[in-house]
């Protein structure tokens, strides 16, 4: 057989898949030819004396896959490994750095199960098999569920079941901050939602003087803008006033600027800007009116040639 026949001949071996365009083996590595699988696990691999490999069907793990290969032992917490060799360092934000990612863990695993990883061409961890507990496993799973601080008070704990103790703690810590962010964003989207609700119906409800009061309380600007429609003036700002629930209204009317003071609740006017004094009995009648009702006052006054303006629109 000579060296074509070597590179041609197909050997099928049963592989880990952790992503990507290569698989690895004991001591060589495959580029996949063809479509990759949907998720990361066992597969069964063509391969040839060349440098390709084709993907076939899903495999159970390989038994041998640890001999001859680096191995790490020590506890599982989720798809993080803490090797025996881990020393605390009681920092939250170093928590993460003292753990080790595992591929392909098996499901259904205690919380602080011990299992043994092996170490792949490129330098991950599988997944091989689960140890024999060491004792204090049980008392330390109780402490989580009790939600202690620490496992000071149990018998026997070694650094790594320490250590993982503290990183399951700090993880359910983090989730339940998750949920209740969540809870407040959902919370507070309803909020919106509600608001958004009650704006909308305000706004179909503006035609009528009930309604645009309502609307005012949510958005002044379109509740004055409905306001000042009812007799033909055009709204053209609107800011808060010195006076408390005061607004300053600015408006264009039969083609002048024009500006009046209302209160944002009710839209009655506070000041009209113009005079609007009684001469004989020195009263000022700029309260009687409203927003929707003021403009037509100007009209009367500009046509009456009447109309006296204090308060000028920028």
């Amino acid at each position: 057989m000579g060296w074509k026949d070597l590179l041609s001949a197909e050997e099928r071996l049963v592989l880990p898949w952790l992503g990507g365009r290569k698989v690895h083996g004991r001591d060589r590595s495959w580029n996949i030819a063809g479509k990759l699988p949907e998720e990361h696990g066992w597969y069964e691999f063509s391969v040839s004396g060349g440098r390709q490999a084709s993907v076939g069907d899903p495999a159970d793990p390989d038994p041998e896959f640890e001999d001859d290969r680096k191995t790490v032992r020590g506890y599982l917490t989720g798809d993080r490994l803490i090797p025996d060799s881990a020393r605390v360092d009681p920092d939250p934000a170093k928590l993460v750095g003292q753990t080790m990612p595992v591929y392909l863990v098996e499901r259904g695993l205690d919380r602080f199960a011990r299992a043994v990883a092996a170490e792949t061409l490129d330098g991950k961890l599988v997944y091989v098999r689960q140890e024999f507990p060491e004792g204090p496993e049980t008392e330390v799973q109780g402490a989580y569920q009790d939600r202690n601080d620490s496992v000071a008070h149990v018998a026997g704990v070694t650094p790594a079941l320490d250590l993982a103790f503290r990183w399951v703690s700090r993880q359910r810590v983090l989730a339940e901050e998750r949920q209740r962010e969540l809870e407040r964003r959902r919370a507070e989207e309803e909020r919106q939602r509600q608001e958004q609700e009650a704006l909308e119906k305000a706004m179909k409800d503006a035609g009528t003087g009930a309604g645009r009061r309502a609307l005012a309380a949510r958005d002044f600007n379109a509740a004055a803008a409905a306001a000042l429609r009812v007799s033909g003036a055009q709204l053209l700002d609107a800011r808060q006033a010195y006076g408390r629930n005061e607004m300053v209204v600015q408006y264009r009317f039969q083609n002048r600027r024009l500006e009046c003071v209302v209160d944002r609740r009710t839209m009655q006017v506070v000041d009209s800007g113009i005079c609007l004094t009684d001469h004989d009995t020195g009263e000022k009648g700029d309260t009687y009116f409203t927003l929707e009702s003021l403009p037509p006052v100007v009209g009367q006054a500009i046509r009456e040639g009447r109309l006296v303006v204090y308060r000028h629109a920028e």
